[in-house]
């Protein structure tokens, strides 16, 4: 009786050691997964950006450590992102052949199962916040273009001209990418800054030298999201973007669809993704990683190399993700040379890498 009385309160103990271990909330961050490797950023470039994934970082853990929720969390971090011009999201997204910046952005609570999301959007500053709209506020999971926008207003949620989301840098490199496809090069938008024979040099250093111009690297990529666990051991993804350089026919990737590019469960996962939309649609990635820790008990860590290092590269498909669960492990799984990307949890030290030999 006394060995199984030891047995007994050693496997409690465990367990205890176990609880305490995990972490109250947990946050992860990416700002985008492309070719980005040391030689292409200059000193102040990689600078800006590991001091922007630091301050979003910080900002989401400041929520959670007040007791905010996941969804708070992910909402306050992304509207940094969605305003920092480094970023292909809000005002740092991508202009469509047509010279337009559309925006795309949803959010998912995995407590519920809850849903929103926005694509083609133009005057809305903060897509995040109407695919939150949408999720809390209209019986609805997916809304587009002029819908969303009168959606929008309902909600009372900032609106913008679209000469807001103008970046110098963003339509110098769609001039480059139309005139390599051969396509013509539209007007500069309504309201946008003349073009002068400094627009090249401006390109370069915009916001006092922290955009110089990265366009060619990351053209297809730079999408940003963030997933969270909360105090009250619920997770939550989000993610929004701009979509790619030049793209036509009122294309939508992967971030607002739901299960590709977003999804979360508390019974599994919550994970944002980025990289070249239409093979995270294809694979429905989000839901898949979620998938292989529910069904399969595969680890987080190994469900999300196992879609990505395996799934997605088998595809020649490119990009990567991050991912929390609610025992607060964390995860991020890339297969390009880079990806913008910051962890931090309860008790653990900000991790922040752009390289894929940083930590």
């Amino acid at each position: 009786m006394r060995a199984i009385g030891l047995v007994l309160s050693v496997a409690v103990m465990a367990m205890s050691t176990a609880a305490e271990a995990r972490p109250k909330w947990a946050l992860v961050v990416h700002g985008g997964a492309g070719v980005i490797e040391r030689k292409d950023l200059k000193p102040e470039q990689e600078k800006a950006y590991r001091e922007a994934m630091t301050r979003v970082a910080n900002a989401g853990a400041d929520v959670l450590k007040r007791g905010g929720s996941a969804l708070d969390a992910i909402e306050a971090s992304i509207h940094l992102l969605e305003d920092d011009p480094l970023f292909n999201a809000g005002r740092g997204a991508v202009f469509t052949a047509e010279g337009k910046n559309e925006l795309d952005a949803s959010i998912m609570d995995g407590s519920n199962l809850k849903a929103g999301a926005a694509a083609g959007v133009t005057t809305i500053r903060h897509p995040i916040s109407l695919a939150r709209a949408v999720m809390e506020k209209s019986p609805h999971v997916f809304l587009i273009g002029e819908g969303a926008e009168t959606f929008a207003k309902t909600q009372s949620l900032e609106l913008v001209d679209p000469s807001f989301f103008f970046t110098e840098r963003r339509w110098q490199g769609l001039e480059r990418e139309l005139k390599r496809q051969g396509l013509p090069v539209p007007a500069r938008p309504a309201g946008a800054p003349k073009a002068s024979a400094d627009t090249a040099d401006l390109a370069h250093d915009e916001d006092g030298g922290r955009n110089a111009s990265l366009l060619d690297v990351n053209k297809k990529f730079g999408t940003v999201g963030v997933v969270a666990l909360d105090a009250k051991g619920n997770v939550a993804a989000g993610t929004s973007t701009g979509g790619t350089t030049g793209k036509r026919w009122g294309r939508v990737g992967d971030a607002p669809i739901i299960g590709a590019g977003t999804y979360a469960s508390n019974r599994s996962c919550a994970v944002s993704a980025t990289g070249t939309g239409e093979y995270f649609i294809r694979l429905t990635i989000a839901r898949e990683i979620c998938a292989l820790v529910e069904h399969k008990g595969m680890s987080l860590q190994a469900a999300a190399d196992q879609v990505i290092q395996k799934d997605l590269t088998a595809l020649k498909g490119d990009g990567g993700v991050i991912a929390v669960a609610p025992n607060g492990d964390m995860a991020w799984s890339f297969n390009t040379s880079g990806m913008y990307r910051a962890k931090v949890a309860d008790g653990q030290p900000l991790v922040v890498g752009i390289y894929k030999d940083d930590p």
